[in-house]
């Protein structure tokens, strides 16, 4: 048994903080969609202990329009290159365009999170090729425009595990490393409050992807429809325990808009796992 002199409360788990510069995001749209709202934003992430910041400059919730890449670029680059200035944090930018990708590696981007698994841009595997930076993939079904109507799995867990293997497995064939590579089974995504529940339950069964494993729950619908909770914001709670409860389900990255709690939920199941 631990004694009290041997708790750390340092969760292996990674923290990514959430930086939405879009003014259409489903939990926090429009209150970051500034240079200077969204770094301000950021340096708070950091102060409360994320290890990782995602960028995003394209809205991906139920419904959304896509943008231009244009558009796109001009809500994120600066934002990058400002806090690549002034922190060597590591910084994940968001995005299915290989345009976008690229130019943020450029700006001081680590890491490429592309929701579409590389299926939506044929030139993203270039940026990877070309590059030292990891790639995170998603499952989703469908599109952000249709993926919660009316999904449908044979069985959840297995399926979104098999699409996760075949990505992998075609990345590795075209050269990507596999250390290079994070899997996201896409809570949210394409599922019902079922499908979700189902997943973060059998969470353990993507360790044998043999990639690291990120989990983004944070403030989705489900949470909600369980809580009762219909403003997004007020779902941090629910956030945090969801983490908590899923910390020893073999993740190695969680995705969160609110870092404090979300490391202190994860502190607290540290604590308890040592004894």
């Amino acid at each position: 048994m631990a004694s009290s002199s041997d708790i750390s409360f340092q969760s292996p788990i990674k923290i990514m903080g959430i930086v939405n510069t879009t003014p259409d995001s489903f939990s926090d749209g429009g209150r970051y969609n500034t240079t200077d709202l969204a770094l301000h934003h950021t340096r708070q992430l950091i102060t409360d202990g994320a290890h990782i910041i995602d960028i995003g400059g394209e809205s991906s919730r139920p419904g959304a329009e896509s943008v231009s890449v244009e558009a796109e670029l001009d809500r994120v680059i600066p934002l990058i290159q400002e806090i690549r200035s002034e922190s060597d944090i590591t910084i994940s930018i968001d995005t299915t365009k290989s345009t976008v990708a690229k130019a943020a590696l450029h700006a001081g981007a680590d890491i490429i999170n592309d929701i579409s698994a590389l299926r939506h841009d044929n030139e993203m595997l270039d940026v990877l090729l070309d590059s030292t930076s990891d790639i995170i993939i998603m499952h989703m079904q469908g599109t952000p425009q249709t993926m919660q109507e009316n999904p449908i799995y044979l069985d959840a867990v297995n399926d979104v595990y098999d699409f996760l293997t075949e990505r992998i497995e075609w990345l590795i064939k075209n050269g990507v490393a596999e250390n290079r590579i994070i899997a996201d089974p896409g809570i949210g995504f394409g599922k019902t409050l079922e499908h979700n529940l189902i997943l973060l339950k059998g969470l353990s069964t993507f360790k044998d992807l043999g990639v690291r494993i990120l989990l983004g729950h944070s403030r989705k619908k489900f949470l909600g429809e369980i809580t009762g909770q219909l403003d997004a914001t007020g779902r941090d709670t629910a956030t945090a325990v969801t983490t908590a409860l899923c910390a020893s389900r073999h993740i190695d990255i969680v995705r969160v808009h609110n870092v404090s709690e979300t490391r202190n939920a994860l502190a607290i199941a540290e604590a308890i796992q040592l004894y």
